[in-house]
């Protein structure tokens, strides 16, 4: 009993912080959608807060979505154990089993299939080129998503500076992206320096290896031990119910 007392008491403590956490994540990516108009009057009174950040709005979906799974986990978790419930703890389980696969499953294709990696960016490298050509400087939101992540990551476009030939922004404006050149002049000329944020975001994961690893290996012990102790409690409740 000692033992089971104690995975019990942890499997409650663990999931409520998971429950709280994805209440709160929840409840920020609804307010950030709903109350959407009071968020950019705030960012606009930030000082010298690019217009650009408006685009942040976006990112309430993925709050919400974020914030409904940790919701459901951590409910799943902790009220399987309170309530000593073997469905709860199973659906728990297989839950956490499916993240855990399809982790292991994306890690395989990205460390033994580089070629299928590779075929893929190049399919969504080709999309996104496409997109640019087609609504840089016509759609509001993929200007803006563009010229935030650009702005984020010191890069130009999703290879290089040619992508955005040929844009709406170009043609209307004569000009590049202000992103694309290092120095603060109306961006004319078709070269420059600025890396693709293709290139840009594999240097920062070259860069940070080591970080992305052990935190990904962390994640996945986590995972581990997160099973471990719900089956383990799922078999212990069905051995005292028999």
């Amino acid at each position: 009993m000692g033992c089971f007392g104690f995975l019990k008491g942890m499997m409650v403590l663990f999931n409520g912080i998971i429950f709280l956490a994805g209440a709160t994540v929840l409840g920020v990516g609804i307010w950030v959608k709903v109350d959407s108009g009071s968020i950019l009057n705030f960012l606009q009174k930030v000082e010298q807060a690019p217009s650009e950040l408006g685009q942040l709005l976006n990112v309430g979906y993925l709050l919400i979505a974020v914030g409904a799974v940790l919701l459901i986990l951590g409910f799943l978790g902790c009220c399987g154990a309170v309530r000593e419930s073997r469905c709860m703890l199973l659906l728990f389980f297989v839950i956490i089993l499916i993240v855990f696969i399809a982790e292991v499953a994306g890690a395989i294709v990205l460390l033994v299939f580089k070629p299928l990696a590779a075929n893929l960016i190049n399919q969504i490298g080709t999309e996104a080129v496409k997109s640019i050509k087609q609504d840089y400087g016509k759609d509001k939101d993929l200007t803006g998503l563009w010229n935030t992540t650009m702005s984020t990551l010191k890069c130009c476009g999703f290879y290089n500076i040619t992508d955005f030939s040929d844009s709406p922004f170009v043609n209307e404006t004569n000009s590049f992206p202000p992103q694309c050149c290092s120095t603060p002049v109306v961006c004319r000329v078709a070269n420059s320096d600025v890396p693709g944020c293709l290139p840009a975001l594999m240097k920062l994961v070259d860069e940070n290896s080591v970080i992305i690893i052990a935190v990904a290996l962390g994640i996945a012990a986590l995972e581990l031990a997160a099973m471990i102790v719900s089956m383990t409690l799922y078999c212990k409740i069905g051995s005292k119910r028999d």
